[in-house]
Formats: C-alpha cells, sequence, structure tokens
C-alpha cells in the first residue's frame, strides 16, 4: 500500500476561505500534473518548497484557481513525492478536485494514513505519529504544551534513555551467556541492582505522570455532589453560561450524571453535576445517587455543596454524607456553601465560623467558599481556588507527560518485568531468565516507540484509525 499514491483533503470544506487536499506517493507530480494546468512549467519539474498558481478545468470550463505547494521525498511531512493543493473552501470544488485526482490514478487516504506513512518511511518514531493527533485536538495551553513537547520528542528521548539502560544491562547479561561455559560474570551483580533500581524508579516516573496527563488532556473531573435541591445543576448552568441541566424545585430531577467541559486559565475541569444525595424510594433516582457516589470516588476534585439557609444541623448531616466517600489522599474537597444571598451578614459570618472550624478538625487542606449560584455571585472566586489548586497541572515547556493508555499499559509492563529481574538478582537466579525478564521490559519500551512490534499492521490500523482523514 505504500507505493500507492494517497490522497484526501487536509481541511473541512465550507468552514473557512480555502480547502487544501493533500496527495502523496510515487506519483503524486504526474497525478497532480493530470489535474492541474500550471501558469508555466509543471509540478514535476517544479523545486522543492515552491508554490505554483494554476487552474483545474472541468472539462471546458475552469473548476478554480489553485495554489500548489511541492515538497519532494524524502523531506516532506509523509517523507515522499508530496504536494498541496489550496482551493477555495467549497464543498463542490473540493470534492470535484478529489474526483479528478482519483481518477488521475491516486487512493482515497485511509484515516492517519499520511501520518501512518510518516512512521513507516523514518519521519517520526511511533510516540510522535500518536501525538500528531494531540496537537490537534489540544484546546488549553497546558494540553498544547504537553502534545507539542511529545511532537517534538521530548517523550521520546526520556524512552530513548530508558532504552539505552535496559540495553546496557541486557547486553551485559547476554554476554555472560555466551561464555557461560566459561563461568565467567561481565555483569556485576551489584552494579546491576543499582542500575535496575535507577531504571525502575524512572520508569515509575514515567508511569506515574499518566494521572496527570491524562487530566490535562481529557480534564480535571470536578464532582458536584450534595443534597437534593441544593442548587448543583444551577451551579454547573452559572458555570458553562448556558442552560446544560435541568433545574426546577423538585427534589430528584437530576437522576443522571451531567458533565461538561470548561477552560479555566487554560486546564480543562471537567464538571460534573450528579444527582442529589437523600433518601429515596425511587428506583430510578436510587440509581442516580449510587452513580453520584461511584463519581465521587472519580473526581479529582470534590464540591460538596450546601444549600446555606437550611438550619445547622441539616448542614452538618449533608456534609457528614459527602464526608464519607472522600478520600483526603488523592482527592481535594471544595465546601461550597449555596443561596448566601438569602441570609444576613451575621448569619453568614456565623456559618463561615462553623466550617472553617470543622476544615481544621476534618482536614485543615479543605477550602470553604460562599457563592449564589442563582445570583452568580462568588463564582469568580470558586474558579480561582480551582485553578489554584490544580496550578501543578499547567506544564513547562520541557514537561514530559504520558496522556496515551497504550503508553501506560506499556510503562506498566515494563516496570513488572523489571522487578521480576530485581527479584531473580536478588535470589541469584541464572542469567538466562533474568535476561528473559530484561527483554520483555525492553520490548514494551520499543512497542512505545514502534521499534519491536509483535503484530505492526494490527497495532498500526488501531493507532491510525483514530486520526482524522487528510491527516
Amino acid at each position: 500500500m505504500i507505493n500507492e499514491t494517497i490522497v484526501a483533503p487536509a481541511t473541512i470544506p465550507g468552514t473557512g476561505a480555502i480547502s487544501i487536499v493533500r496527495i502523496s506517493g510515487p506519483e503524486c507530480f504526474r497525478i497532480v500534473d493530470a489535474v492541474v494546468q500550471l501558469k508555466s512549467g509543471t509540478v514535476s519539474d517544479a523545486a522543492a518548497y515552491t508554490i505554483h498558481y494554476g487552474t483545474v478545468w472541468a472539462g471546458k470550463s475552469v473548476l478554480d484557481d489553485v495554489l500548489v505547494s511541492v515538497f519532494r521525498a524524502p523531506h516532506s511531512y509523509t517523507g515522499e513525492d508530496a504536494a498541496e493543493i489550496s482551493t477555495h473552501a467549497s464543498s463542490y470544488i473540493v470534492s470535484e478536485l478529489v474526483r479528478m485526482l482519483l481518477e488521475a490514478g491516486a487512493r482515497f487516504a485511509e484515516p492517519g494514513e499520511f501520518t501512518r506513512r510518516a512512521f513507516l518511511n523514518g519521519k517520526m518514531d511511533l510516540a510522535q505519529a500518536e501525538a500528531v493527533a494531540d496537537v490537534i485536538s489540544s484546546t488549553t495551553s497546558a494540553s498544547h504544551r504537553v502534545a507539542m513537547n511529545q511532537l517534538k520528542g521530548g517523550f521520546s528521548v526520556q524512552l530513548g534513555t530508558l532504552r539505552g539502560e535496559l540495553l546496557e544491562m541486557a547486553s551485559l547479561l547476554e554476554l555472560e551467556l555466551d561464555f557461560s561455559e566459561e563461568d565467567v560474570d561481565f555483569a556485576d551483580r551489584s552494579k546491576l541492582t543499582a542500575l535496575l533500581d535507577a531504571t525502575i524508579a524512572h520508569v515509575d516516573t514515567l508511569a506515574a505522570s499518566f494521572r496527570q496527563g491524562n487530566m490535562i488532556k481529557n480534564g480535571v473531573p470536578v464532582a458536584i455532589v450534595g443534597a437534593a435541591n441544593a442548587g448543583k445543576s444551577t451551579l454547573l448552568n452559572a458555570l458553562t453560561g448556558e442552560e446544560r441541566a435541568i433545574v426546577t424545585d423538585i427534589p430528584g430531577t437530576t437522576r443522571d450524571t451531567i458533565e461538561e467541559v470548561i477552560n479555566l486559565d487554560g486546564i480543562l475541569f471537567r464538571f460534573i453535576d450528579t444527582a442529589g444525595l437523600r433518601e429515596s424510594s425511587d428506583t430510578v433516582e436510587k440509581m442516580g445517587i449510587e452513580r453520584t457516589f461511584r463519581k465521587l470516588s472519580q473526581a479529582e476534585i470534590v464540591l460538596a455543596l450546601l444549600d446555606a439557609s437550611l438550619p445547622e444541623i441539616d448542614l452538618l448531616n449533608n456534609l457528614d454524607l459527602v464526608l464519607q466517600h472522600v478520600d483526603f489522599a488523592s482527592q481535594k474537597l471544595v465546601i461550597v456553601l449555596n443561596k448566601v444571598d438569602l441570609l444576613g451578614e451575621a448569619v453568614r459570618n456565623k456559618i463561615v465560623s462553623t466550617f472553617n472550624n470543622i476544615v481544621l478538625f476534618v482536614n485543615n487542606k479543605v477550602d470553604v467558599v460562599m457563592i449564589s449560584a442563582k445570583q452568580e455571585k462568588g463564582l469568580a472566586e470558586l474558579k480561582k481556588l480551582l485553578v489554584r489548586s490544580e496550578k501543578d497541572l499547567i506544564p513547562d515547556e520541557d514537561s514530559t507527560f504520558v496522556t496515551n493508555i497504550r503508553h501506560f499499559e506499556a510503562l506498566k509492563d515494563a516496570s513488572a518485568a523489571l522487578r521480576n529481574c530485581r527479584t531473580s538478582l536478588s535470589r541469584n537466579i541464572p542469567s538466562d531468565l533474568v535476561a528473559e525478564d530484561l527483554r520483555r521490559a525492553l520490548s514494551s519500551i520499543n512497542a512505545i516507540l514502534g521499534t519491536d512490534l509483535l503484530d505492526p499492521e494490527e497495532i498500526l490500523h488501531t493507532i491510525f484509525r483514530n486520526h482524522c482523514i487528510g491527516k
């Protein structure tokens, strides 16, 4: 298939001033010349990195005037001869142009096939190729930085260092196996153990970054929980600026979780409006409450929303129900006192004092904020608090985070194999068995980079099928 010439729109027709049709492969220039008449010369004779004005004819009439950008192998995105044809952003023009290029001998590209060819032609490793889709889909400065760092090879450099460490250990052990009959130890066990410990720590650090990287990419999960009619749906609507959730005075209106992603100062927050916590005989509502507890356990931040207009004993009981399900070791709790517009200043001060004392008793890392979701008061303070609590998520230019589940699983496999290797060394297990665990760890790292794929066709298809057409 790599010997075929492929074509696809690289932009969405009709959404801007121009559209770009991309074509790549051994017959690229001949096919373009068959469809586009340049003002002077031909694409086949054009120099690399040049742009040429031309016309596409549909019979005796002009389909469009276009610009053709020329890229010659191996200095192109795919590593092949490639061209990009810029047209007006008419869906009719683009579809007709693609049809004519197909008739001239090209084949319509599969999803991600241009990037797949870039990988197969050595223009980037597999980790970088997967980062292309992340760059395109990035919606915040944080996710863009992480994706660009991976695309530029930051993650690959880390993996390359790991791979070098593993190769060094493996080569020493393999050398021992080659000279096993002479009973010679080329691999000092104490040195190997120290190197293994350092490598395990390196792998585990990268794997641990997946939690943070996943939040940068997909949003920090924030569960809005509390009793029925505390104002959870009103808060979600106020944060998003639209009627995302149905708001009524009837308890139990929200029976399933509703999610909305919001960008706050370059960090994505995935707010989850949950069913109200209360006693209920309604089967559907009870299922919603069970889901509330599941979402609460999965959240990075828990907003315990309380109706401040209720008697103090009810407030404390409602808070206690949330506290029972919060893991303070891994979750951030924010107590949000809602409907403060219904209270006088003296009552507000008393409530704040009460809950500040509760925080000191329960966990001094808990924050308390007062809002009126209905009147949208105190929301700016709440947003600042959320951003402040996740400020470490904003990466530096050189920060490396794992954001891909495939990479995370491979790192976990590598860590397990290295730990087996470490155990084998401590028990004086023969070198051939230690070497086998090292090979497993090395294979896991290679799989991320794409240098050692057990079933390359299936793996590459799985990875690139989620890329957009034309990329």
